[in-house]
């Protein structure tokens, strides 16, 4: 299969190139990416001189140049990646975010749909909110209202409720599939999981929001790129697939054990006022991809969390 991959110098992006040259080996990549500052070509490294693989760096945004790579490429889907994705920056500067991940996902569809194309969008959990702390039973399932918390999530539901759109209206295939938060290697440091890393190795404070009682479901990045691969070759057009691990911790709780991988002490954790609008838990009901596709992680978070540490300590003592 040859695919368009747009966000591919980030990190589930870069990721998901790899893994997809390695499990196929008659595909073909074309990396669209802007090389913003959360991309880069060091992520790219491994597939940079394989023949299969070509990138150009440009924005989704720009609707001359992805009309022009798809019909000179012509590519049998899109996966989009592209996306501006940390909450805080959202906060600060609400309109990158509206421009990346509504108006950049509105050029891929329009093309997509002139080309007649197959379009599969990477989405978050986070567009149904949060869930309370006390009801652990509580979890979000595809056909959950989407009530986002930030302008991040109102983005990127936004953009889900475009792709539906086009699927409803113009009969455009397309996926969406929603993830909880990834780890691995190649995330970029502003992300909790690096960033403690860090902070840690360099004997440095640990500033966690609030309480840190806030719940994540984590989900090894190698994990979310086999679910993509299996929704592009299995999945049925116009639906939204959950992934995630059913691997829950703690903000606070995850700290302790990346200080527990590093042998450092606790006493580096300090607590700062908490994010405006932090939502307090997400978790996924993926029922529907593991029935319908046989999707099942395979990444224990105990072994994906020791190798991102290695991964990570590798990376900085290089630096």
């Amino acid at each position: 299969m040859k695919l368009l991959v747009c966000g591919g110098a980030g990190f589930i992006g870069s990721n998901f190139i790899e893994y997809y040259l390695r499990e196929h080996k008659d595909a073909e990549i074309l990396c669209l990416d802007a090389l913003t500052y959360a991309g880069n070509m060091e992520k790219l490294e491994s597939v940079c001189n394989d023949s299969r693989f070509t990138f150009v760096h440009g924005n989704i945004c720009d609707r001359k140049l992805v009309w022009s790579l798809m019909e000179r490429f012509s590519p049998d889907a899109v996966v989009n990646f592209a996306a501006e994705s940390h909450v805080d920056r959202s906060i600060e500067s609400p309109q990158l975010f509206l421009e990346s991940n509504v108006q950049g996902v509105a050029v891929l569809l329009d093309a997509c749909r002139h080309f007649s194309l197959r379009f599969h969008q990477i989405s978050t959990d986070e567009v149904y909110g949060d869930l309370p702390l006390d009801e652990p039973e509580l979890l979000f399932r595809e056909e959950s209202p989407l009530k986002p918390s930030s302008p991040y999530s109102a983005s990127k539901a936004s953009a889900d409720l475009l792709t539906l759109s086009y699927y409803r209206t113009y009969g455009l295939p397309v996926t969406i599939s929603r993830c909880s938060n990834n780890y691995g290697k190649h995330q970029h440091e502003e992300k909790l999981i690096p960033r403690m890393i860090r902070l840690a190795l360099e004997d440095q404070p640990l500033p966690i929001y609030g309480s840190g009682l806030q719940v994540r479901d984590w989900i090894h990045v190698k994990d979310h790129c086999r679910a993509v691969d299996l929704i592009l070759e299995k999945g049925r057009m116009g639906q939204v697939y959950n992934v995630g691990a059913s691997c829950e911790w703690s903000n606070l709780e995850l700290v302790h054990k990346i200080l527990n991988e590093l042998g450092k002490s606790p006493e580096q954790i300090c607590h700062v006022q908490d994010r405006p609008g932090h939502d307090l838990r997400y978790a996924l009901d993926w029922n529907k991809i593991e029935r319908e596709l046989g999707w099942q992680p395979q990444v224990s978070f105990e072994e994906g969390l020791r190798n991102c540490v290695h991964w990570y300590k590798k990376k900085l003592k290089k630096m």
